[in-house]
């Protein structure tokens, strides 16, 4: 069977938007999430800044999403994600 990520087709739809995780995601590893949004054109990265595009936030989020809340920056869950990539 394969995984949610594997499953979804290839775009641009996140071309230019920077992501990173915090906390435990809930139906795919971060190296898949990672990956799906790296083949979608998106970029991820390990700290949150002000270039931060989305901060995926998954259970027992910790000082990222406090840090991303500071900033203003969109926080997102694994749903959000996957709906941003629906044709």
């Amino acid at each position: 069977m394969q995984s949610k990520a594997s499953q979804r087709s290839m775009n641009n739809g996140l071309e230019g938007k920077t992501f990173v995780f915090t906390g435990t995601l809930a139906t795919m590893t971060r190296e898949e999430a990672a990956q799906l949004i790296l083949d979608n054109g998106g970029h991820v990265t390990n700290s949150v800044s002000k270039k931060t595009t989305y901060v995926l936030a998954g259970d027992n989020a910790g000082s990222k999403l406090n840090k991303a809340q500071t900033l203003g920056i969109n926080i997102i869950t694994e749903v959000d994600l996957l709906e941003m990539l629906e044709p």
